[in-house]
């Protein structure tokens, strides 16, 4: 789906409708220009690269709930107007400094940065950039920093997650959530119980491989978890939502458990590792191996939400 200059917002995915045009000229940027307002396609001007830094012509970049916040000046890192959302995308590299030694121009990359990324190019330090095997597409590797970076930095490198393990995640039908079922049970080959807040959302849920869900809008999460694997409890539980009634959830489930977002108002900030370059590595290897399937989201009407 592309993004038309037309259009008041941006879809799930930003295509670039020109590939391939040279950095010597304007390109097109969304540019939020005003807080909690539709985004503007506008022409801006390049900037030099640095001797560390990649120019990279974008063909993909994802929506983000993040991109959200920083539209709606919501986002804990504030951005100062005008500033471009984009936080992770794929596409082929056009220019690089004299000190990058990681890829070169031509190659096909993928990448993360603070923002910027909603545009057909972007600049980023060549640390942020991993290469993308040719059997993977552009479309289904610009999903895989954020969402997948995330569930592999929480299920194996924090909770170090076991073969027949029980992971319990919430917010399974988001992005992240969606990622964590995917890469717990055909990579890590553990079960899922996905916590959702419709009967719609679990669905999906189960449809991407949860043997079971749960809907936390009808009733207590932790009495549904223990109806559904008994005295035990779960060995691993995965956190998106935050919250008072969650975090005593969880609390009381006396298992490891690991938050990666806050999605309630309540946005209480706890102190954890940046991600590792290991694992958006990780992440395009899997992908390529075929042991990932990336989701990718037509509807995300949430980015009308903040117009």
């Amino acid at each position: 789906m592309a993004a038309l200059a037309g259009r008041r917002c941006l879809p799930w995915v930003w295509l670039r409708r020109r590939p391939g045009q040279g950095h010597g000229r304007h390109y097109r940027a969304a540019l939020c220009t005003e807080l909690k307002r539709p985004l503007a396609i506008e022409e801006v001007a390049p900037r030099p690269v640095q001797p560390h830094e990649v120019r990279v012509d974008v063909h993909f970049c994802g929506v983000n709930f993040a991109d959200i916040l920083a539209c709606r000046g919501q986002y804990q890192e504030m951005a100062h107007l005008p500033f471009t959302p984009g936080m992770e995308f794929s596409g082929t590299v056009l220019e690089t400094g004299t000190d990058v030694s990681t890829v070169k121009e031509g190659d096909r990359v993928i990448g993360v940065t603070g923002l910027n990324a909603m545009a057909e190019e972007c600049i980023t330090d060549q640390k942020s950039l991993w290469q993308v095997p040719e059997k993977v597409s552009l479309q289904e590797a610009a999903v895989l920093p954020v969402s997948y970076g995330t569930a592999i930095l929480a299920l194996d490198h924090r909770a170090c997650t076991q073969p027949g393990e029980t992971v319990l995640v919430t917010a399974a039908a988001g992005a992240t959530g969606l990622a964590v079922i995917d890469v717990a049970t055909n990579v890590l080959q553990a079960k899922v119980i996905a916590a959702a807040g419709s009967d719609e959302k679990c669905k999906l849920a189960m449809k991407r491989g949860a043997q079971y869900s749960v809907n936390y809008s009808q009733g207590s999460l932790k009495d549904a978890v223990k109806n559904l694997v008994g005295s035990g409890g779960v060995n691993v539980a995965i956190d998106m939502v935050g919250g008072d009634a969650f975090l005593e959830a969880l609390r009381r489930t006396s298992v490891p458990w690991v938050s990666t977002g806050v999605a309630t108002s309540n946005r209480t900030l706890l102190s954890f590792p940046r991600a590792c370059p290991l694992h958006f590595s990780t992440a395009s290897k899997g992908a390529s191996s075929h042991m990932l399937e990336p989701h990718l989201s037509w509807r995300r009407s949430m980015m009308l939400s903040f117009m």
